[in-house]
């Protein structure tokens, strides 16, 4: 069972920044593509960005591109999730999830991804 802990949230304002933090348990964190999204109240889960197993290859969903920043660091097991001129319309529960390749795959759909964090709350304020 692969875990995830996802820290870093909080309140900010406007223009603000925050770093995310996601932690995971397990022996093979260098090969799992990972994964932020992030869900509003009475929202869907809506899709971040992903970085593949070696970091060499990122997707970003179209409202973050240009502010959010993913990185990650294998010997660490964490991926982290730079996020910079934050907007109200970002205040969410951001999650983590792992996607450790044993199935079909595509980055933006929940579905394929098999672990998840238990997210952390960012608020951004006007």
């Amino acid at each position: 069972q692969v875990q995830l802990v996802e820290s870093g949230g909080g309140l900010v304002q406007a223009g603000g920044s925050l770093r995310l933090s996601c932690a995971a348990s397990g022996r093979r964190f260098s090969v799992y593509n990972m994964a932020w999204f992030r869900q509003a109240p009475g929202a869907e889960r809506e899709f971040v960005v992903v970085i593949s197993w070696n970091g060499g290859s990122t997707h970003y969903g179209d409202s973050v591109k240009g502010r959010f920043t993913i990185s990650r660091d294998n010997a660490k097991n964490t991926v982290y999730l730079q996020m910079d001129s934050l907007k109200p319309e970002d205040t969410a529960v951001y999650t983590c999830a792992a996607d450790i390749n044993s199935g079909t795959y595509y980055y933006a759909r929940p579905a394929d991804y098999e672990y998840w964090g238990q997210g952390t709350q960012v608020t951004v304020s006007s």
